[in-house]
């Protein structure tokens, strides 16, 4: 049996730099065709001259493989509506980091005031640049997604012509507010739609399964299933795949991220089998993309084959998600 996707793309991915991007950029272009890669280097990426230069270095490690990066700038509070009107050309979003709530996001936005950063949101509206957000507080790490909905809804009212990307969402609440605001949209991680805190920390601490947003109840994993196996309109495939050498994940401090790249098209085909939703895999990983951030992608054909394989222990000194395990679903070969 097999299963033909037409080019997949994954809105939400980290590529890192340097060594690691070297390493895992080949996973994700071998099985998509683009990816909407995160800005949250060391340091951030703010600026057009650095945008251009790390999508440079990314094209350089792809090689022939026929993979768009599609390039977002870190959101700062003093971005000018000139800069942004010069960058619009460069860039296919902007994201935007409360300080503190994840990896790399020291930079981010220190307090949410939606008043002071209405004339950004104002010119992003106007320049069709979507806007997309981690939506998290700092409060309790079971509550903070739910509490940041508030500020999700007071966007979308104020600035109805900002399309408005809730990033890796991972509760009920979040999935309720797609339904009442037209300019809300969001991607789910493979990771979120698979596990609960349970997963993470119900046995023994599995240090490979913990991120931000941390994995949450199974009545917030359901709403995330409806949504993506349904293939609703509102959401779209975002892995969120973000590597870490072994020694940050198994230590004291433990690093946030999920290394999924490797298995993301392969897993979500045994996940879509699973509740015998397959032929809804395609707008998840790629039709309702295209519409949500109006892209025309390259032309690529991913197949994969209904054959088991082993997910290797690691891949160099990172260790994938689903690590050692079966899966039934493999990505074979693209055309």
């Amino acid at each position: 049996m097999r299963l033909i996707l037409n080019s997949p793309l994954d809105m939400h991915l980290h590529l890192r730099d340097g060594d690691m991007l070297q390493h895992v950029a080949k996973f994700s272009a071998k099985d998509f065709t683009g990816a909407l890669i995160m800005p949250n280097l060391v340091p951030p990426i703010t600026d057009i001259p650095s945008l251009l230069a790390y999508k440079e270095r990314i094209l350089d490690v792809m090689g022939c493989e026929q993979f768009t990066p599609y390039m977002s700038l870190f959101f700062k509070s003093d971005y000018k509506a000139d800069f942004l009107e010069r960058s619009r050309d460069y860039i296919t979003a902007i994201k935007l980091y409360p300080s503190g709530v994840t990896t790399n996001s020291d930079g981010g936005v220190e307090q949410f005031d939606v008043k002071k950063l209405a004339p950004i949101f104002e010119a992003m509206s106007e320049l069709n640049i979507p806007l997309c957000v981690h939506g998290e507080t700092n409060g309790f790490v079971m509550d903070r997604e739910k509490e940041f909905g508030a500020v999700y809804e007071c966007l979308a009212v104020a600035f109805p012509k900002l399309t408005i990307i809730m990033e890796h969402i991972t509760t009920r609440s979040s999935a309720e507010l797609l339904k009442r605001y037209e300019n809300l949209y969001a991607t789910i991680t493979l990771h979120h739609l698979l596990i609960t805190l349970d997963d993470v920390a119900g046995g023994l601490l599995n240090p490979h399964l913990f991120c931000k947003p941390i994995a949450k109840r199974y009545e917030d994993r359901d709403a995330l299933l409806e949504l993506a196996l349904n293939a609703n309109k509102k959401v779209m495939f975002g892995s969120d795949s973000a590597p870490h050498p072994v020694s940050k994940k198994e230590c004291c401090g433990c690093a946030a991220g999920i290394f999924s790249a490797p298995i993301a098209l392969s897993a979500l085909a045994e996940l879509f089998e699973k509740h015998d939703k397959l032929t809804n895999l395609q707008a998840f990983v790629s039709d309702n993309a295209r519409d949500i951030y109006k892209l025309t992608p390259i032309e690529k054909t991913v197949i994969l084959e209904k054959k088991e394989w082993i997910v290797p222990a690691t891949f160099g000194d990172v260790v994938p998600m689903f690590a050692k395990q079966t899966l039934k679903w493999q990505a074979l070969s693209q055309k």
